[in-house]
């Protein structure tokens, strides 16, 4: 599954919070659906990078969960 705990660690180390990313530009709709942990486009990725200029590994990572793929 996706975490976006990065994200928020990003934001706290630039001083960053919800309201200065809704202010450069950035839907709050998907901040909350990044705080809910919910799927979001590489759009929205891409625009958190180019407004936090950071890297995609400072947004979002890969943790492992307990479902499995076979069927």
């Amino acid at each position: 599954m996706i975490s976006y705990a990065p994200l928020f660690q990003t934001m706290k180390e630039k001083g960053i919070t919800s309201y200065k990313l809704a202010k450069m530009g950035f839907p709050i709709s998907n901040y909350h659906a990044l705080r809910r942990g919910k799927n979001v486009s590489t759009h929205t990725i891409n625009m958190l990078c180019a407004i936090l200029q950071c890297n995609v590994a400072d947004i979002m990572e890969y943790e492992e969960d307990n479902v499995s793929l076979e069927k």
